[in-house]
Formats: C-alpha cells, sequence, structure tokens
C-alpha cells in the first residue's frame, strides 16, 4: 500500500515497522506495540481488564523487537533509513485494528523529528479516530467504520505481503 501511494506521489519510501504484543492466549488481541525505533505503546484499559503482568509484557515485548531487528536488517541490510527530521511524513498502513501499531510508529517518526505526521488508512473502526487523531497532525480514513471487527472484513483479497516482495519494493525505491 504505501509503495502506490510512494509512487502515485513520487516520494521516497522506508519502512518503520511496528508489531503487536498480542494478548496471553489470544495473539490477535493487541495489548500493545513496539516499533522498530524503540517506541512501545501499551493499552493500559486492556492490560488491566485482562490482569496482563508485567513479565508477560516485557518478554512478550522483547521477542517482537527481536523480530523488527531481523526485518529491519532484511528489508534495509546497511541502508541507512530514509531522514524524517524536519520533513512531513505519511504513514500509511492497510488499516488500523486497535491502533496500537499506528501509535508506535507515530510515536517514532515524532521521536524522529518528522516535522508533520500524517497517517492515512483505508479504513479505521470509528471507535478509534479520536485517539488516532490526537496521536498524529492528520489521519486520512476512506472508511470510518462503525461496524468494524477486522481490517481484512473491508478486502476482497487480505494476504501478507511476503519478506522477499518488501525487500524487492525497497530496492525499486533505493
Amino acid at each position: 500500500m504505501g509503495a502506490q501511494v510512494a509512487r502515485a506521489l513520487h516520494a521516497p519510501l522506508d519502512v518503520w515497522l511496528a508489531r503487536k504484543i498480542g494478548a496471553p492466549g489470544n495473539p490477535e488481541l493487541a495489548v500493545g506495540s513496539v516499533s522498530s525505533h524503540g517506541e512501545r505503546f501499551l493499552d493500559e484499559r486492556i492490560i488491566e481488564s485482562l490482569g496482563v503482568s508485567q513479565a508477560y509484557l516485557e518478554a512478550a515485548s522483547r521477542r517482537e523487537r527481536e523480530e523488527l531487528d531481523r526485518r529491519m536488517i532484511l528489508f534495509r541490510g546497511s541502508a541507512a533509513p530514509v531522514q524524517v527530521q524536519g520533513r512531513r511524513v505519511l504513514l500509511v498502513d492497510d488499516g488500523v485494528a486497535t491502533g496500537s501499531t499506528a501509535l508506535s510508529a507515530l510515536a517514532a517518526l515524532k521521536r524522529g523529528g518528522a516535522d508533520r505526521r500524517i497517517l492515512a488508512v483505508p479504513v479505521a473502526p470509528i471507535e478509534m479516530l479520536a485517539t488516532l487523531e490526537r496521536a498524529a497532525d492528520q489521519v486520512v480514513v476512506l472508511n470510518r467504520a462503525p461496524d468494524f471487527y477486522a481490517v481484512g472484513q473491508f478486502y476482497r483479497q487480505f494476504e501478507p505481503v511476503s519478506d522477499s516482495d518488501v525487500v524487492r519494493i525497497l530496492a525499486e525505491f533505493a
């Protein structure tokens, strides 16, 4: 999705990865997320309601950061990241569910000194919009879904992008 937007705008493309921290026994339910640039977002409301321990959060965060490190090396190799300091950055994703990964990526962009952070997604649950709008300078959502249960429900085909495809796409923009 990001590559399509970058092509249309004739803009540089880079990856700002974030991974969700799944709930104990339910890895698809995000209790938080970590970004490839070190930020961690925790959804205290969900953590408290599920009674998630600090030890679990630390171990899960460490595992997800290790996976992010592996992917960043795979995707970028030794190439330096696109510098965001003082720049307008468009953060693109295939959709927002809990907002966890978008929030940690937006925090990483803020820490990186981005002048303006714009989140652009095709779909997000309507109840997440206020939180996203507080975290970003601008939020663009094509479908503000009141009957949201998963990002995939809004796609005919919803397949993950393979690591090899990410490497190929990033090489196109290098």
